[in-house]
């Protein structure tokens, strides 16, 4: 509403103070300074990064040339550019994370924040509502039986076999703790 009011008195203060009449075009006039600010300063204008000043908060990030937006898209983000990008072919910029990423220069992004920053702080009101959201329940291992998983089973809460204990497991007994390789393998050269 704030910016519906605000445009109604920028056009007032710009069209109001002169009589229009069939021979003069408001939008060719040079008075008009909406038409003569520089695009490249403008929230939401998307354009190659080497076209941006050094400072420009960014979102939608490409990472090849023409590839469309990969990085920064979450609600509320942004990215900082940190190194001039007419400079060199690489620009240096600043992800949400804290993490400085060389991005060509010939990638586009848009200029300004994603909205829906309040996004974070939404409590769910019930059970029900994340389920709305495509979420299922998590149910601990250790409340299963023994045929659902192998932390299930045995008298109170126990998850041990033996007097050593067992690790974190999947349902299909492989380890879930870090140091365990889970990915495909690489080739060797």
């Amino acid at each position: 509403m704030a910016w519906l009011s605000r445009a109604r008195v920028v056009s007032s203060a710009l069209f109001g103070k002169r009589a229009f009449s069939s021979s003069s075009n408001a939008f060719t006039d040079a008075y008009n300074p909406m038409f003569s600010l520089d695009i490249s300063s403008q929230v939401g204008s998307c354009m190659p990064i080497s076209m941006m000043r050094i400072g420009t908060i960014i979102h939608n990030i490409e990472v090849n040339p023409g590839q469309g937006g990969k990085l920064v898209r979450a609600a509320g983000t942004s990215a900082k550019i940190l190194k001039e990008p007419s400079a060199s072919k690489m620009c240096l910029i600043k992800l949400p994370s804290g993490v400085e990423k060389l991005i060509d220069t010939q990638c586009r992004a848009t200029i300004g924040v994603v909205s829906n920053s309040e996004h974070k702080d939404k409590k769910l009101r019930k059970a029900g509502h994340s389920r709305w959201l495509g979420r299922r329940p998590v149910v601990r291992g250790v409340a299963m039986n023994p045929v659902d998983h192998p932390h299930g089973g045995g008298e109170g809460k126990s998850k041990s076999s033996g007097c050593r204990g067992r690790g974190s497991v999947t349902p299909w007994g492989k380890p879930t703790k870090g140091g365990y390789k889970t990915g495909p393998l690489k080739k060797r050269k």
